[in-house]
């Protein structure tokens, strides 16, 4: 579903054992306030596609498509207004999963709302490696930007997190 070849599909870490939806925690905070908001309505809109009723799904994808845009923007806006070094292959990645949203669009509006549901699992999947590999460096480097060094983040328990790529891997 996700064709780009940095996309993996880690243990998904934003569901808690056993639960059949993403659930946000403050593991998946990365320090920085809007992009953590942002990230945090995604998982409630990746959560809303995947218990939709068939009726309903229409609706939530098209919501997850418009929040998914709208914080994509909002992130390649952060990398071009700060020289972001890393901002091609992150873009790069945004514009794999639009296609991979605009393609599910494609087959639902054809009757395939199962397709939508498979998606909400593979963002489910992908998210927390992207949020790991791509956004952290982003975050802190807003950070440094903006305040001089990395981003504090508090948290009040993280699931263990396994790094499924290796260190130094291509993007």
């Amino acid at each position: 579903m996700l064709s780009h070849p940095s996309l993996v599909h880690p243990p998904n870490l934003m569901r808690e054992a056993g639960a059949e939806t993403p659930t946000w925690h403050d593991g998946l905070l990365l320090g920085h306030a809007a992009m953590d908001q942002q990230h945090e309505a995604l998982v409630a809109t990746i959560d809303a596609l995947r218990s939709a009723s068939d009726n309903a799904c229409v609706s939530a994808l098209e919501v997850l498509a418009s929040h998914v845009r709208g914080h994509f923007a909002a992130e390649e806006a952060w990398m071009t207004d700060t020289g972001f070094p890393a901002r091609e292959c992150h873009v790069a990645e945004h514009r794999a999963v639009l296609a991979s949203i605009d393609g599910v669009r494609r087959r639902v509006a054809a009757g395939e709302v199962e397709a939508a549901r498979r998606l909400a699992t593979a963002l489910a999947d992908w998210f927390p490696a992207h949020a790991d590999y791509l956004d952290a460096p982003l975050s802190h480097w807003l950070c440094r930007r903006r305040l001089g060094g990395q981003p504090v983040v508090l948290r009040r328990s993280r699931p263990p997190t396994p790094h499924p790529m290796p260190p130094g891997a291509p993007c």
